[in-house]
């Protein structure tokens, strides 16, 4: 047997004479070595790749909202600036008109790039449409400071919001909505109308809503997550189909009976703030990052599950040099396998499938302290911004290296779907399923992996050969002699012989072991092994 096993190694250097491969002895035998070059032809280009964008703000920046390529912001008191991001020569101006002491508390912008909501710092709030130049007041919504905005998705349009939600810092959350048009004689206000549906509270009290989110699930099924700064709330119910221009009251006052579902952490930093991740095939996100006191929550988003969006969750705690005391986190944004959090002075990527920090952005003191990072849901690009300058992240390839993360987690099946396309990372994820198999004792499986590899055939035969594994060594030899070409005549004849051999031995053994049915089995699917026209040939010459 190991004089076959030399010859066919000797064929093999004879034909890949390019790939000098070194003889290795059974003490040496081992997974690292590939028929692969392990080079980089081309420099990679990050995943996270920052560009500045070039904007002198008259003023300073304030706020800043961007989705559908519409860019807005808020500079100094009174200003509003808007930007077709597709035309980006072509900036628009305008003033709010405002005497007072107000300021801009938040801006927020729905996912058509249509409808700006500003709220105000005197519990205010003014609607901007993208088709025109006038800001007009939501009378309705006078008295209240507007935290967070659930935006219509399935009924949005250019000018009509749909039924929305909106969260206040007194926790109460409002159903309204919002026409662009200038409405009848007696009805010129954009606000439809404003009414409350239902009101959040921690420890007793009225706690601001951070974070408002509407999704859809199956069977007109809604999905309502609501933030405050400890607590993730849940509302889920049915509306009756033909009825969502109705609202959502009929959701929360399905819940009205029990306790809404929650999460509650120990630390509270002020604020929170929760982000998704929608892949650019769904309508739906399908995952999620809730930023918190006691670090980020993520997980899943499963629309099957009768009573919980949320899936898979864990929790990723802040790293020492995030001080709650000094250094809270200002912002979270969810990519498909990353989240970035922003702190005062720099960017951290943290991987979702590990918890490892992969990336780490510092910027440089002169753009000053980072003030906010949003995402574009419809764009994909993230922006971050400071009192005087803009930037903007641009992700890709970022599913480079999953399968490495994936392959050292033993889900192979998953490493392998992410490294299709790069046969090097194929065949080193098929030698490490295949060592994984061989050290867990499952042989077969070993050898098929085994066969599609690019390692050295003489450290697998021997592998298998030292643990007595005469099934597994032959079905690694089948495999591989149905890989070799017709002109591969040399390998095909040795592998035959082997194969020959340890067929008519396994038969003798069977046959003094008197064990007839195995017996029949073997020979059968030994005359089959002779009938192919391949091997026949082999043996004849």
């Amino acid at each position: 047997m190991a004089s076959i096993l030399d010859e066919y190694e000797d064929s093999q250097n004879t034909r890949q004479g390019a790939q000098q491969h070194g003889r290795l002895s059974s003490a040496n035998i081992g997974i690292t070595h590939s028929g692969f070059v392990n080079v980089r032809l081309e420099e990679e280009k990050p995943i996270f790749n920052k560009q500045r964008i070039d904007f002198t703000p008259p003023e300073k920046i304030n706020h800043l909202a961007v989705c559908s390529n519409q860019l807005c912001m808020s500079l100094g008191k009174d200003t509003l600036l808007r930007i077709d991001l597709a035309k980006p020569d072509q900036p628009n101006q305008i003033e709010l008109g405002r005497k007072d002491e107000s300021k801009v508390h938040k801006l927020f912008l729905d996912p058509t790039g249509s409808h700006l909501l500003i709220s105000l710092s005197t519990s205010e709030c003014l609607y901007l449409n993208r088709n025109t130049q006038k800001v007009r007041s939501l009378s309705r919504w006078r008295g209240h400071l507007i935290e967070s905005v659930g935006w219509n998705k399935l009924l949005g349009s250019e000018t009509n919001t749909g039924p929305i939600l909106v969260g206040t810092s007194q926790g109460i959350i409002f159903e309204a909505e919002i026409s662009a048009t200038e409405g009848s004689l007696f009805n010129t206000n954009p606000d439809q109308y404003f009414r409350q549906v239902h009101s959040l509270e921690e420890d007793g009290k009225p706690a601001p809503v951070c974070c408002l989110e509407v999704e859809r699930g199956l069977e007109n099924k809604y999905f309502i997550i609501a933030t405050t700064r400890k607590r993730l709330f849940q509302f889920v119910g049915k509306v009756a189909e033909g009825s969502e221009q109705q609202g959502f009251s009929s959701i929360f006052s399905q819940n009205q009976d029990l306790l809404p579902s929650f999460q509650e952490f120990p630390a509270n930093m002020g604020y929170s703030e929760i982000t998704f991740y929608t892949s650019k095939l769904r309508t739906s996100p399908k995952a999620f990052a809730w930023m918190m006191g006691n670090g980020v929550l993520y997980g899943q988003l499963d629309y099957v599950r009768p009573d919980s969006l949320l899936s898979d969750v864990q929790v990723w705690e802040y790293t020492a040099d995030i001080d709650l005391s000094i250094n809270k986190p200002i912002s979270i944004v969810l990519t498909q396998f990353h989240f970035l959090l922003l702190l005062h002075d720099r960017v951290k990527a943290i991987c979702t499938l590990n918890g490892q920090v992969v990336y780490e952005d510092v910027f440089p003191d002169k753009f000053g302290t980072l003030k906010k990072m949003i995402k574009d849901p419809v764009g994909g690009l993230v922006w971050i911004y400071t009192e005087r300058a803009v930037f903007r992240y641009h992700v890709q390839r970022e599913a480079r290296d999953v399968w490495q993360m994936y392959m050292s987690m033993n889900k192979f099946d998953l490493a392998k779907e992410y490294c299709r396309d790069r046969p090097e990372c194929m065949d080193m994820v098929l030698a490490k399923e295949a060592e994984h198999c061989f050290q867990n004792k499952r042989y077969l499986e070993s050898a098929k992996c085994y066969a599609l590899t690019q390692n050295y055939f003489e450290e697998i035969a021997l592998k298998f050969i030292e643990a007595k594994q005469e099934e597994a060594l032959k079905e690694f030899l089948l495999k591989k002699l149905n890989n070799l070409k017709q002109s591969e005549r040399t390998q095909i004849t040795l592998l035959v012989t082997w194969l020959a051999e340890l067929y008519l031995n396994r038969l003798g053994q069977l046959e003094s072991d008197g064990n007839s049915i195995i017996f029949q089995e073997t020979r059968e699917e030994f005359r089959h092994f002779l009938s192919n026209p391949k091997h026949k040939e082999c043996l004849f010459n």
